[in-house]
């Protein structure tokens, strides 16, 4: 069976591994800084083994070594947002924590795929990618599908229809920069574009945009974890099985959209070697500009803080 190392035991490690495990996909080691964290909610989801009858099994640990030869290594460690925090606020701390584990996880597997969790994305993505080396086939971030998946939903509590029956997508930025396609999303198979208003898109594309601030908001004390850990499964059930399913993954970008050199979240196509290849869309001439104006506020983040 395959394995995944999940890096921090925190709201989105946790559930993501819980996801994974539910899957029955791949064995997860979920590590953690703090002592008995991660190996008391290992024993806790070992536990559920005979009511959910999986066969995977999770370790819970505070050593790399217990790391060793895993095929996926998902970093969500790092500082959550707190109220009136921005993901660029986090930069400072989590570009350090980043450093530390690109080094300990590659020691331990060098062959590993990396799905970068921790915030602000783009920028810690590309931070990682330049650390670790890596293909950037082998380095990437989740966001798009966690941003896809709030749009999908904006959708559905406007339209009434099923979530399942949506096919939503964000690109761009993950955070105030993010770019919802309309032309691209789809309601049993018709674009939104020929079913909703101008105003009423733009609406949910609001929403969209503000819906983790509104979750920080509400929580208080931490930031969104359900739907990102279920993002995080998606994106490793993809690579486990290699579905080449098309997800919005930020990639680093080579002429795609117009856009060079810089990681943002795009469609891909994503299996058992990565980053297959990254699917250019007939998307608008509005959106092909709020895209490369997406992916210039990024160059421009990075420049500043010269990563």
């Amino acid at each position: 069976m395959k394995k995944v190392t999940i890096v921090g035991a925190g709201n989105v490690g946790a559930t993501a591994a819980q996801l994974i495990l539910q899957k029955d996909i791949a064995d997860v080691c979920l590590i953690d800084v703090v002592e008995g964290l991660p190996q008391g909610k290992a024993l806790d989801m070992m536990h559920m083994k005979s009511i959910e009858k999986f066969s995977s099994n999770i370790t819970g640990t505070n050593e790399y070594l217990d790391t060793a030869n895993s095929d996926i290594v998902v970093i969500t460690a790092g500082v959550a947002r707190k109220p009136g925090m921005t993901r660029e606020d986090l930069i400072g701390i989590n570009s350090k924590i980043m450093a530390d584990v690109i080094d300990k996880a590659q020691a331990q597997s060098p062959n590993a795929i990396f799905i970068v969790v921790t915030n602000p994305l783009d920028v810690m993505t590309e931070f990682a990618y330049k650390k670790s080396g890596l293909d950037s086939s082998k380095i990437f971030g989740m966001g798009g599908v966690l941003d896809s998946a709030r749009f999908a939903y904006e959708i559905s509590q406007l339209t009434g229809a099923e979530v399942a029956k949506i096919n939503a997508i964000v690109c761009g930025a993950h955070g105030q920069g993010m770019v919802c396609l309309p032309s691209q999303s789809t309601v049993d198979g018709k674009c939104i574009l020929d079913i909703l208003s101008d105003d009423e898109i733009a609406t949910i594309c609001a929403n969209t945009v503000n819906g983790g601030a509104q979750i920080v908001e509400f929580l208080k004390t931490g930031s969104a974890f359900f739907a990102p850990g279920a993002s995080i499964a998606r994106m490793v059930e993809a690579i486990i099985t290699d579905s080449k399913d098309v997800l919005s993954v930020c990639a680093r970008c080579d002429g795609q959209y117009g856009v060079k050199d810089t990681y943002m979240c795009v469609p891909v196509k994503l299996g058992v070697a990565g980053i297959k290849e990254i699917v250019e869309f007939n998307v608008s001439d509005a959106e092909l500009k709020a895209l490369q104006e997406s992916a210039l506020s990024i160059q421009t983040q990075l420049a500043n803080l010269n990563v």
